[in-house]
């Protein structure tokens, strides 16, 4: 990869970022297609998140990605905001238009994707969710777009997510076959109930993520059982806490390293208007 006058900037925003795969990935895929891009990550850790977009804007990058915490602070700071993100309440990944910053959503494309790819069939069964930040509410959207017939979401009721649990409910239950409802977390027999019913349990929040990799999103997994497939959107480490005692009890286990490839590759054709090269990406990175 050469850098020259022209080249142009991406990157990622949030915090923790060292750890994220996304610059090997991307700069990969731009050496491959012979595309002048670079990306990179800027830890935005008690950083001024508006101040920060402005720059960007300014140095006229080609568009950036974002994780926890700015998948939701992003959107006052966006020009324009596609629907489904809208729908959702974050965003993900923005493209710069000419100085207008357009908000998009891929996570949870990238998640029904990932999961379809291991041969899970989201009509199969009830799902419960953990979690209903950014992440978490576009998987919830997709999942009931593509087919989930009930959805539990798990929040606590006096967490700061809990409100958008409520309303995220109510949209799928507007404008979806799906039935969703909220569960408290604190309500610890509601919880073991809906999750004794599920095919699929997913961890969308980033308990149990490096540097606190004993952490569980729940307090007692008994309610686990042989044959559901639980989910974990965390890629650091690959096989999480939760992840390990399930495979125990004998639950199919999946991470977040393919969802982060299939929502970078969607990221990818925002972007560039071009298919990344996924399938060499996910040999050399993520197998």
């Amino acid at each position: 990869m050469q850098i020259s006058g022209h080249t142009r900037l991406g990157c990622l925003l949030g915090s923790p970022v060292a750890h994220s795969i996304s610059p090997a990935m991307y700069n990969e895929s731009f050496r491959l297609l012979n595309l002048d891009y670079v990306y990179l990550c800027f830890d935005t850790k008690g950083k001024d998140l508006k101040t920060f977009v402005q720059v960007l804007r300014d140095m006229n990058v080609f568009g950036f990605n974002l994780t926890m915490p700015d998948k939701e602070r992003i959107m006052e700071y966006l020009d324009e905001i596609q629907e489904a993100a809208r729908m959702i309440g974050a965003a993900n990944t923005v493209k710069n238009e000419g100085g207008r910053l357009i908000g998009c959503n891929t996570d949870g494309v990238g998640y029904v994707r990932s999961m379809q790819k291991t041969g899970y069939d989201f009509t199969c069964g009830p799902m419960s969710l953990l979690g209903a930040g950014g992440a978490a509410s576009s998987i919830a959207v997709w999942a009931a777009l593509g087919g989930v017939p009930v959805l539990h979401i798990l929040n606590r009721k006096n967490g700061r997510s809990f409100p958008n649990a409520l309303r995220l409910a109510d949209q799928i239950n507007a404008g979806t076959g799906c039935r969703a409802d909220v569960i408290d977390l604190n309500d610890t027999k509601a919880v073991h109930g809906a999750i004794s019913e599920c095919t699929l349990l997913t961890n969308a929040t980033s308990v149990g993520m490096a540097p606190n990799t004993e952490s569980l999103p729940l307090s007692d997994l008994s309610c686990l059982h042989p044959g559901m497939t639980v989910s974990d959107i965390i890629y650091n480490p690959r096989r999480t806490r939760l992840l390990c005692e399930a495979e125990k009890i004998g639950c199919s286990t999946s991470n977040g390293m393919y969802m982060l490839l299939y929502q970078g590759e969607a990221a990818f054709r925002i972007w560039t208007g071009m298919d990344m090269p996924t399938e060499t990406i996910r040999a050399k990175f993520f197998d």
